[in-house]
């Protein structure tokens, strides 16, 4: 189906087959896949408990997740350390609640089995984009493979339900665009709504979607305005209600604070490093951050931080933020050009970072987690010969993953030009893609890393496999024409 027929094939009034086509959840190849999948993540599990314990699945942002969750859970209030929690959503907290409370291997296993599902999720909106079955297996396979997704998956953290939510919400707008079926516009909003209480990245994400769906239906005068209102109104009030809840118990009107935190101690603390010529870490002790001590994300609530704001002792928790958020503001305003070679190099870290660490402990316990500050004076070229020398099988390991990420890449801006994917789902596809990329970028280029471009791997691995299996496809498509 080449780029034209988007409409036609709406107006042909073949609806009819499209919904048969669109109506399939399983088919038998998706096996393979699915069986890989579930090996190489189950299998890394199983390698992390037996070489490291519990503690390899755990990150220093699990118990932020744990404790406000256990306490929605027991007690019915998202709170943690007495007060209530506006650092992190109810999503995921609540699901690892639950999930571990056999213990945290329990919450591991339901991560993996998600991370699996996965798979199938990606098959469905590649289905659903292309209209290929040869093209949506291709995809699978990819990313049952894809490292990020597999060295994601055994971390007690959020990323994994994230991404079934927004995979699921993406396989519906996808379906909408060739059936222009508002319920099913309606499904993909909910399934929204869901992921951005999981992680707070997709909170602008609806307007975007709504914007696109306005000019791809410019010609579709019944729909070009239903359409985003419908997506709206199914994402919007769930996210509005949240929204009050923060405002009425602590006076704070954001959906989360992780905005008003990483602008302040991150984004304005890298800009006012630069400018005086200090460490980050310095500077963010002067703004009252106080580090490793206070790791649920509420670290305005303590000492060190009313020591560097001791007009603050009698303020609410909305005060302190609404304080953070302007005075982040002011230094970026007055900075923008610092700014924003920060957010360039959040950018490009979290396009080229393999964020293989993780798997690094595990290949190679005695390999640095970071570059080592003895290396880091040395150019790029340097670095990576001494590293190799000392930590050979690390580096190796490194090597693959650069590999297979630029691969990737490569066989994606392919797909791209020549897989002859719907405009509409191309739009879908790379316009989400770039939010994630962009929104991280926005964050400030100290703290980013790779695994921010998770929500971005599976739109790549369809694109890669639409480049991969072009030719093939091609070649079919002629032999059917001359028969």
């Amino acid at each position: 189906m080449d780029s034209n027929s988007f409409d036609l094939h709406r107006e042909s009034g073949d609806v009819a087959a499209d919904r048969s086509f669109q109506s399939h959840w399983w088919t038998s190849r998706l096996t393979g896949p699915l069986i890989a999948a579930a090996v190489v993540r189950f299998a890394l599990l199983a390698v992390a408990l037996a070489r490291k314990g519990v503690g390899s699945l755990t990150t220093l942002d699990t118990i932020s997740y744990l404790e406000p969750g256990r306490n929605l859970l027991l007690h019915g209030r998202f709170v943690i350390d007495g007060v209530p929690d506006l650092f992190r959503t109810p999503g995921y907290p609540l699901f690892l609640a639950i999930t571990s409370l056999p213990g945290l291997p329990a919450a591991a296993v339901a991560n993996v089995i998600l991370s699996v599902f996965s798979v199938l999720l990606v098959w469905r909106l590649a289905r659903a984009a292309f209209r290929d079955d040869r093209t949506a297996l291709g995809a699978a396979w990819i990313f049952a493979f894809e490292p990020l997704t597999i060295l994601l998956s055994v971390s007690l953290m959020s990323e994994p339900l994230f991404l079934v939510f927004v995979l699921l919400s993406l396989e519906r707008v996808a379906e909408f665009l060739h059936q222009t079926r508002l319920p099913v516009l309606a499904a993909g909003g909910v399934w929204l709504a869901a992921a951005t209480f999981v992680r707070p990245v997709t909170y602008y994400l609806p307007v975007l979607l709504a914007a696109g769906l306005f000019l791809v239906l410019l010609q579709k005068p019944g729909l070009r305005w239903k359409a985003p209102a419908v997506l709206l109104i199914s994402t919007l009030p769930w996210l509005a209600a949240w929204q009050a809840r923060n405002w009425i118990e602590t006076g704070y009107r954001g959906f989360c604070s992780v905005t008003e935190t990483n602008l302040y101690f991150w984004n304005a603390g890298s800009v006012l490093a630069h400018i005086e010529h200090k460490e980050l870490g310095l500077v963010r002790l002067e703004l009252g951050d106080p580090g490793s001590i206070k790791l649920n994300g509420q670290g305005y609530l303590t000492t060190a931080y009313l020591n560097a704001h001791p007009e603050q002792a009698g303020w609410s928790q909305g005060q302190r933020l609404a304080f953070m958020h302007s005075e982040a503001m002011r230094v970026i305003r007055a900075h923008p050009g610092i700014h924003f070679g920060e957010c360039l190099a959040a950018f490009l870290v979290t396009i080229f970072d393999t964020d293989e660490r993780s798997f690094n402990a595990l290949v190679d316990p005695g390999a640095p987690r970071y570059v080592p500050r003895g290396l880091r004076d040395l150019n790029l070229l340097h670095q990576a010969i001494t590293f190799a020398r000392a930590y050979p099988w690390a580096a190796i390991e490194k090597a693959v993953f650069v590999i297979v990420m630029l691969a990737l890449y490569l066989l994606a801006v392919w797909g791209v030009f020549c897989g002859r994917l719907e405009k509409p789902c191309l739009w879908l596809l790379l316009g989400t893609s770039t939010y994630f990329f962009a929104v991280a970028g926005a964050a400030g280029g100290t703290w980013t890393d790779g695994r921010y471009r998770l929500p971005a791997m599976p739109q790549i691995c369809i694109l890669a496999s639409a480049g991969l299996l072009r030719n093939k496809t091609l070649g079919d498509n002629k032999v059917r024409a001359l028969n």
